[in-house]
């Protein structure tokens, strides 16, 4: 099937979000010294959400002091960061992954308000919004694996995740 230019930039624009989320995973679990060194990776011992969510600001910030560290909570967020990003980068469970996506970077912006650089919006309203849209395109399928997980039988008994 020949792909239209804007399912080739869509299936681009899913694929390099994703590989955000999961160089984010990778970045946080080993400490490769970009965004985590060594010293405060997940593997160290280090909790991946303690430094974000211990400098939250805003109408919200005691909420995520509080969560800032929690085992569960780094749990999560590495899985969330781990889960979207395959997701998004091979194609399946896109709708899922979206929602997913949506919801954690609506937290995250919601623990930095104001955002430093605007006062409205930032990344992850623009990334909000674009999660959102993939959760009724078929991104999945313009370079991705998503025609084929869609015809699975899981996924049509499940139709949240394609």
């Amino acid at each position: 099937m020949k792909l239209a230019f804007e399912q080739k930039m869509m299936g681009l624009t899913r694929i390099s979000l994703g590989f955000i989320f999961f160089w984010a995973f990778i970045d946080k679990l080993w400490g490769l010294g970009f965004a985590t060194t060594p010293a405060k990776s997940w593997l160290a011992g280090a909790s991946p959400t303690m430094g974000f969510l211990s400098h939250a600001s805003g109408p919200f910030a005691e909420i995520f002091h509080a969560l800032a560290g929690l085992w569960w909570v780094d749990g999560l967020f590495m899985l969330g960061l781990l889960g979207i990003g395959a997701a998004l980068i091979l194609g399946i469970g896109v709708r899922i992954a979206g929602y997913a996506g949506a919801l954690l970077v609506l937290m995250m912006w919601s623990a930095v308000l104001p955002p430093a650089n605007n006062p409205i919006l930032d990344d992850h309203i623009v990334y909000f919004f674009i999660l959102l849209a993939f959760t009724h395109m078929k991104v999945g399928r313009w370079w991705g694996f998503g025609e084929k997980w869609s015809k699975s039988d899981l996924v049509k008994a499940n139709p949240i995740l394609e």
